[in-house]
């Protein structure tokens, strides 16, 4: 925060005396005095409407009168020099008061320093015991964060090293994720459990990795003393598994979740139940479980947006409650000389056993698992992001092509004419791009996909020479048949299409 620091040469016959002259300069500019010291004071300046107010402290030392001045309110700069004016505004008081001050005020004043001294010892001795007591509860002069720096260690680490496989520094490549370890339904439930747990340390972009980080910090410097180094792992990568689990149960369809913010949630919620208990004095668990709430349920809107896995937010969140609980129990019997060593054993067992009844219960085999592991196979190859594109431009151009067939206000002749001018030249267009994308770099079933495709467009054409015959010839019966015996034959490429 800003300061600004001056000393000033007096010749004042003793400390009592000039610290007499600086209170009583204080006075005449109507600041607070704050507190005193053997040599010092300190004062407060009043705030005005634009800007609060700074703290102005005075130190006699022999023939220097050292005058500081500082913004305490979280300012970043001082723009308009009140430190500067400060010191100028109490050297002008200082010199005025030398001159008019009697020997009765020297000694009234005196005494006044003395009695504001005994206060102020007061107040640092009550400060002292409730640092005692609050550092007796939390242990924060008595861990360091070796285990919160490590897990930031391994995020990091490995962000790196999937931005260097090509997962993305700002636009992640879900794919990557995924073949690194990215909690996505259809595999985790198809037997790759471990997607729960290595899911905790991938995140999707730099800014998602920051945030994270950020938080576990800011949490990791209150739980990983109080709890201790196990507990504190323990209750990380347990919420964060549950967290996984509840993503998994919550979303229906596939979703590629991943990212330490469900772990994160759950300390949050270990720590808001540590808040409830009397383990922390009162006088700072006011304060850190308004802090604290405020987060989690600022966090908990925002994650209502699309995009944000609330599921996993929540899940963390009740799940590092409960353990928190457990541990809270543990604690306090640990303060009373007991120890409870079933405590992690149980949360550890809890966690893995509710982990791989689910996954039992909800099993995924077949189809689904292959066609998932084929993609992440055939991401490997060059052109694999150029065939996707081919194919997202077929999938515009089919919609053209078979926009006429739906158009059900059309006669025959206007849609004879949309046959020629939109579907005929789409489809070719379509056969063209298809040729093409047979000679890409890409898997085999890629290359087969293609070549299915083909088939399709050649029956697409029949279609159309179908109701262009029909329109001709009027034969409903044998239209009708044909038809559908080639609807049919479509609908059965087209699953095939759809595995690859």
């Amino acid at each position: 925060m800003p300061r600004q620091q001056q000393s000033f040469t007096i010749t004042s016959p003793n400390k009592e005396t000039t610290l007499a002259i600086c209170y009583s300069s204080f006075r005449q500019l109507n600041w607070d005095i704050l507190f005193a010291g053997e040599d010092k004071l300190l004062a407060g300046t009043p705030p005005v409407w634009k800007s609060k107010g700074q703290q102005v402290m005075v130190e006699a030392t022999g023939e220097q009168l050292i005058i500081s001045s500082e913004m305490v309110n979280d300012e970043v700069f001082d723009l308009g020099g009140k430190n500067k004016k400060n010191i100028a505004a109490f050297w002008n008081a200082f010199e005025k008061c030398r001159q008019t001050i009697t020997e009765t005020e020297i000694i009234d004043t005196t005494a006044a320093i003395e009695v504001l001294k005994a206060k102020t010892m007061d107040i640092a001795e009550q400060e002292a015991k409730e640092a005692a007591e609050i550092d007796a509860a939390m242990n924060l002069s008595k861990s360091n964060l070796y285990v919160t720096y490590a897990i930031i260690a391994v995020n990091v680490l490995v962000f790196v090293l999937m931005a260097i496989n090509g997962a993305g520094i700002f636009d992640p490549n879900g794919l990557v994720h995924i073949s690194w370890g990215s909690n996505y339904g259809i595999l985790t439930k198809s037997g790759e459990w471990w997607r729960l747990l290595t899911c905790v340390f991938i995140h999707f972009g730099i800014i998602h990795l920051a945030m994270n980080m950020y938080c576990l910090y800011s949490i990791g410097i209150y739980l990983e003393p109080m709890l201790g180094k196990i507990r504190f792992i323990t209750a990380y990568l347990c919420t964060g598994v549950l967290a996984s689990l509840t993503s998994l149960w919550w979303h229906t369809e596939a979703k590629n979740s991943a990212g330490a913010s469900g772990a994160v949630f759950g300390m949050y919620g270990l720590f808001l139940a540590l808040l409830t208990t009397s383990l922390i004095p009162k006088k700072v668990r006011t304060a850190l479980l308004q802090n604290i709430g405020i987060f989690v349920v600022y966090n908990l809107v925002y994650g209502l947006q699309s995009g944000v896995d609330n599921a996993a937010h929540v899940g963390g969140l009740i799940s590092g409650f409960g353990i928190g609980y457990l541990f809270a129990m543990a604690i306090k019997k640990e303060k009373q000389q007991l120890k409870l060593n079933w405590v992690i054993p149980v949360v550890l067992v809890g966690t893995i056993g509710g982990s791989f009844l689910y996954l039992q219960q909800h099993k995924i085999t077949g189809t689904e698992r292959i066609a998932v592991q084929n993609e992440l196979s055939a991401s490997s190859f060059k052109d694999y992001e150029k065939y996707n594109s081919r194919l997202e431009e077929i999938g515009l151009l089919e919609e053209q092509a078979v926009a006429p067939l739906n158009d059900t206000s059309l006669s025959n002749e206007q849609l004879k004419n949309k046959f020629d001018s939109v579907s005929k030249p789409a489809w070719q267009q379509i056969e063209t791009k298809l040729h093409q994308m047979q000679q890409y770099d890409v898997a085999g079933s890629k290359k087969k996909k293609a070549i299915l495709f083909l088939e399709y467009v050649a029956m697409r054409k029949n279609e159309i020479e179908l109701f262009e015959k029909f329109i001709t010839d009027n034969q409903e019966e044998s239209f009708s048949t044909s038809l559908n015996l080639l609807r049919q034959k479509m609908g059965i490429l087209v699953e095939e299409i759809l595995k690859l």
